[in-house]
């Protein structure tokens, strides 16, 4: 399987599935900005010149980072990761295997395109204001949730690599987690995992 890949992106999740599941892969990195992300060689790959991208050995290709969690855990990790449907555990895990891209994701998009992505003169202020502040909100519903609990879902799962991940990146841009112990603990579990930190450094 190939993974294509460019550094503090969501691409981090699925080197991060791959290495926890010890499945094989391939890799191609990219640069954010790389022009060859803006090729048609690539754009045959993702219409839009982003990553993630999971290219299966059939050729069947996957674009989000969510539903590549999904299709490599359903075909490749024999059970792991993800709660079985009799679980109780299984609304759970769905709900937060999407809050990711469905919640946090959007103001942290704001986050960074108003921070970074933007030239200084066209940056706004109020912008960034709003998003943190609904990004603080929708931390807290991830703390509460944490509350006596280690992970998400049960075990350690593919909700964690999702909502996980993102909660990081809210951090590192800036979100305010001080008032909140069960997503400062969880972070600071997750980064100590092994697959994690490779994924960083892929």
């Amino acid at each position: 399987m190939k993974i294509y890949y460019a550094p503090n992106t969501r691409a981090v999740r699925i080197v991060w599935l791959f290495k926890e599941l010890g499945l094989p892969y391939e890799l191609e990195t990219f640069q954010l900005g790389d022009k060859k992300m803006r090729a048609p060689e690539y754009l045959a790959v993702h219409p839009l010149g982003r990553v993630p991208v999971m290219e299966d050995d059939d050729g069947t290709r996957v674009l989000e980072s969510g539903a590549i969690v999904q299709y490599v855990l359903a075909k490749y990790a024999a059970g792991r990761l993800a709660p079985l449907p009799s679980s109780p555990d299984f609304g759970p895990y769905l709900q937060w295997l999407h809050y990711a891209e469905g919640m946090l994701m959007p103001p942290v998009n704001i986050i960074v395109v108003e921070t970074i992505l933007l030239p200084a003169e066209r940056r706004n202020q109020v912008n960034v204001d709003r998003a943190v502040k609904l990004l603080g909100r929708l931390l807290e519903a991830v703390d509460v949730r944490l509350e006596g609990r280690k992970f998400l879902a049960g075990e350690f799962s593919g909700a964690d690599i999702m909502t996980g991940h993102a909660s990081i990146v809210a951090a590192r841009l800036g979100a305010d987690i001080s008032d909140k112990p069960n997503l400062r603990a969880y972070i600071e579990r997750l980064q100590a995992r092994p697959a994690l930190q490779a994924a960083w450094n892929a």
